[in-house]
C-alpha cells in the first residue's frame, strides 16, 4: 500500500500533532508499506529526507523561522503550497490512499487531492484544530472557518478523531453526516539511560513536578506557577517546552518570588525529556483544553501518578482516584490540594504509578497503527 501522510507540522517541527503522525508513519512503514509524508519547511532542514523507512517530503513555507510554533501566514501559505507539490507526488508515486492531520490548516490539502485523483482520505482531527476555547480565530468561534471546516469533515472518506471529546466537539460544532471512529494518538515506547537527579542537577531532597507543551495560553501555565505559590518550598517545578508565553510566565515566576523553585528548562531532547520525567515525582496537567495529550502518554511510561485537568481527550484513559488526580480547568487552588494529597499519600501514589505503566501500554505503535491499516484496508476493497 502506498500512503500519502499530510501534516502542516512534523518533527522536528510542532508539537504533539506532528509527533503522534511520526508514530503512525513508522508503524505503517514497520507493516511493510510505502509511507511518504507532505510537510512544511523551515530553518536548514532538508527538502527531501529519508528517515528510517518513511520518505518526506517538505514545502517552503512562507514566514515559518521556528520548529516549536507556525505564524499566521505560514498557516495560510501551506495549503497553496502543499497543493501543489502533492499534485506532483501524486503523479510520481500514485498513493493509494491520503491520511490528513488537522482539518485546519492541513485539511484543504486532503480534500482537493481526494477528489482529483479519487483516492480515499481519512482526516484526522486532533482538537485544537476544530476546537481551542482560548483562541479568538478558533473555527467553532468563526463562522467563515467553522463552514471550511465542515466541509473538509464531510468530504472526508473517513473521519478519525483521536478522543471521545474531540468527537463529541466535532458533532456539536460541524454536523458531521458520517459516523466519526476513535482511534488514540500512538505512542513509541522510549528507550533511554536513566540519570541521577545529582546528574540532572536536581536536588535529591526536594519534590519535582514537572509539565510539558508549548508555552502558550492554552496550556494554563499561568495556573499552574500560581500553584507553586500555594505549596510548600521543598516542591519545585520542572516546565519542558517553549512558546510566544515563555517571558510573561518567567516574570509570574519572578513576581510570586519563585525564581529558585520553577524551572523553565526549554527544548530538550527526547532523551533528557525522558531523564528528567523519570526523576519526577508527580505530573501536572495545567491546561484548559487537551484533545488528547501525548505528555500523559509519556509521563504514564515511566509510571508517573497524575494530576490533570478534566476537559479533554485525557478522560478517556484518566480515572479519577485511579491513575490521576482530575480537576476543573484554571483552579490554582485544586492544583496545590491535589499535589499536597498525593504527596501525603504514597500508597495511592504507587498505586497509580503500577495503573498507568499498564494503561499505556494499549497506545504502543504497532495496536494504533493497525487500527488505521483495518480502515484502510476496508476503503480499498469499496
Amino acid at each position: 500500500m502506498k500512503i500519502l501522510l499530510i501534516n502542516y507540522e512534523y518533527p522536528p517541527l510542532g508539537g504533539g500533532g506532528g509527533v503522534a503522525s511520526e508514530k503512525l508513519a513508522t508503524g505503517w512503514a514497520d507493516f511493510g508499506h510505502e509511507v511518504h509524508v507532505l510537510t512544511s519547511k523551515a530553518k536548514d532542514l532538508p527538502s527531501l529526507e529519508k528517515r528510517g523507512k518513511v520518505i518526506i517530503h517538505r514545502i517552503p513555507v512562507i514566514s515559518r523561522k521556528e520548529t516549536s510554533t507556525a505564524t499566521m501566514i505560514s498557516l495560510v501559505t501551506f495549503p497553496i503550497f502543499a497543493f501543489v507539490r502533492g499534485c506532483s507526488l501524486f503523479l510520481k508515486y500514485r498513493f493509494d490512499i491520503i491520511n490528513t492531520h488537522f482539518a485546519i490548516p492541513t485539511g484543504p490539502v486532503g480534500f482537493a487531492l481526494k477528489n482529483i485523483f479519487r483516492k480515499p482520505n481519512i482526516l484526522t482531527i486532533i482538537g485544537a484544530d476544530i476546537y481551542d476555547p482560548t483562541r479568538n480565530y478558533s473555527p467553532h468561534k468563526v463562522k467563515i472557518l467553522g463552514w471550511v471546516v465542515s466541509k473538509i469533515i464531510n468530504s472526508a472518506s473517513v473521519v478519525a478523531a483521536i478522543s471521545e471529546n474531540t468527537k463529541e466537539n466535532a458533532i456539536k460544532y460541524y454536523q458531521p453526516k458520517k459516523d466519526i471512529s476513535v482511534i488514540p494518538l500512538a505512542f513509541e515506547k522510549p528507550f533511554f539511560t536513566e540519570l541521577s537527579r545529582k546528574d540532572l542537577g536536581l536536588e535529591e531532597a526536594r519534590r519535582y513536578l514537572i509539565s510539558i507543551g508549548r508555552l502558550v495560553a492554552r496550556k494554563g501555565y499561568k495556573y499552574l506557577i500560581k500553584a507553586m505559590d500555594k505549596l510548600p518550598n521543598d516542591i519545585s517545578l520542572l516546565i519542558i517546552g517553549d512558546g510566544p508565553e515563555k517571558t510573561e510566565l518567567e516574570n509570574l515566576a519572578l513576581k510570586l518570588n519563585l525564581g529558585e523553585r520553577v524551572h523553565f528548562l526549554g527544548m530538550v531532547s527526547e532523551e533528557k525529556k525522558f531523564q528528567y520525567l523519570a526523576v519526577s515525582d508527580i505530573y501536572v496537567l495545567s491546561s484548559l483544553h487537551e484533545g488528547f495529550g501525548i505528555v500523559l502518554q509519556e509521563a504514564m511510561e515511566v509510571g508517573l501518578p497524575i494530576v490533570s485537568t478534566n476537559w479533554g481527550g485525557q478522560t478517556d484513559f484518566l480515572l479519577d482516584q485511579e491513575n490521576a488526580l482530575l480537576i476543573n480547568p484554571e483552579d490554582v487552588d485544586a492544583i496545590a490540594v491535589s499535589v499536597i494529597s498525593l504527596l501525603q499519600n504514597p500508597e495511592l501514589m504507587k498505586k497509580m504509578s503500577n495503573n498507568n505503566k499498564k494503561a499505556v501500554t494499549q497506545f504502543y505503535i504497532p495496536n494504533v497503527s493497525q487500527k488505521y491499516l483495518s480502515i484502510f484496508e476496508i476503503l480499498l476493497k469499496k
